[in-house]
């Protein structure tokens, strides 16, 4: 399971896993394994006998160990697209069934007639929240026309300026540090790329200090404009609070952004237009669509799962999906006799005559 999400990510696993009669390990990121640690420990205080949900840790050792290991029948994994492709081919290779969920590129389409104060508000918290590392959050915005690329541009930056950087204990922050140094350094290197590709650096959030923790591994919230599809910083995910601002002409184009990207997990569309909504949700190729909904991720009830390079395999996570995913279907045929003593002819198929 990933750092980003410790908590929820095993539970959309190992909840329906063992309500439908499996045991489950959880091998958690090496970044921050307590969560899950702490998960298996609750699990055994409300009454779960030992050694149905179990924790192991360790680095890709531990990872292929699992994959190999012929006593494991399913594998699900949520991390980046590199690693879900390498965790599917894999275990599949081995038998297993698997389902890999990667990373995203989310795209936000702004159509003229939106509320541009709700689009502002929705971007700051679906760009920035979490410091940008979340599958689910949405790094490209894509407003229709220049006329709406300028009138969203110039709310964006006061909202973007105001937004504040901070510790998890301090209740006014928006965000707060990204997950290490190495990764720190990574989005800061993106940033960079996107400049020397010709991005226009509206906002650079590199360089932040807060006071007091000088040597946290924090970035201020970062703004470009006039980012385009041929930048690999557009083609890649950032995973970091970066908001890149793609502008198109017009519907078509702004349709063909997210369906055309290697990644198909999320995507919105702003508009009080009805039948530009329903639309672009028939034809975009993405697996989950928000319509002024600006991290569109299903209530558990449904499921989670992108396409193309978001997701490996089949079958989505949590709701009915996870269910099938850690179930097999058994076929039963019967027939039982009517009591006569010699049963009958048996070499015929059984009809309705």
């Amino acid at each position: 399971t990933p750092f980003n999400f410790p908590g929820m990510i095993p539970l959309w696993m190992c909840g329906p896993a063992i309500a439908t009669g499996n045991a489950f390990i959880i091998k958690p990121s090496e970044r921050d394994p307590s969560v899950p640690v702490r998960l298996a420990e609750l699990f055994i205080e409300a009454g779960l006998p030992e050694g149905i949900c179990q924790v192991v840790h360790g680095d890709k050792e531990m990872v292929d160990a699992i994959l190999d290991h012929p006593a494991i029948g399913a594998v699900s994994f949520v991390g980046s697209s590199d690693i879900a492709h390498y965790v599917y081919n894999r275990g599949v290779a081995n038998g297993k069934r698997v389902q890999a969920m990667g990373g995203a590129k989310n795209h936000g389409i702004v159509m003229p007639d939106a509320d541009l104060d709700q689009v502002v508000n929705d971007l700051a918290g679906a760009a920035f929240g979490s410091a940008g590392e979340r599958c689910m959050a949405l790094p490209v915005v894509v407003p229709v026309g220049d006329d709406t690329a300028e009138r969203l541009k110039a709310k964006l930056i006061p909202a973007i300026q105001a937004l504040r950087v901070g510790v998890s204990t301090d209740a006014e922050a928006h965000y707060g540090p990204v997950v290490t140094a190495q990764h720190k350094a990574k989005v800061e290197g993106w940033i960079q790329t996107c400049v020397d590709e010709g991005g226009e650096l509206i906002i650079d959030g590199r360089g932040f200090k807060l006071q007091g923790h000088e040597e946290g591994y924090f970035i201020g919230p970062t703004l470009f404009d006039h980012v385009t599809t041929d930048m690999e910083s557009y083609k890649e995910e950032i995973f970091g609070p970066v908001l890149q601002i793609v502008r198109a002409a017009n519907f078509e184009e702004a349709l063909a952004l997210p369906s055309k990207h290697q990644y198909g997990n999320g995507v919105a569309i702003f508009t009080r237009n009805g039948h530009a909504a329903r639309e672009f949700a028939a034809r975009v190729n993405v697996g989950m669509v928000g319509i002024n909904v600006p991290i569109p991720v299903p209530v558990a009830y449904h499921s989670f799962g992108g396409w193309k390079r978001s997701a490996f395999g089949d079958t989505n996570q949590h709701g009915m999906e996870g269910v099938k995913f850690w179930t097999k279907v058994k076929t039963i045929t019967q027939r039982w006799p009517d009591g006569s003593p010699d049963g009958g002819n048996a070499f015929v198929i059984p009809t309705m005559g």
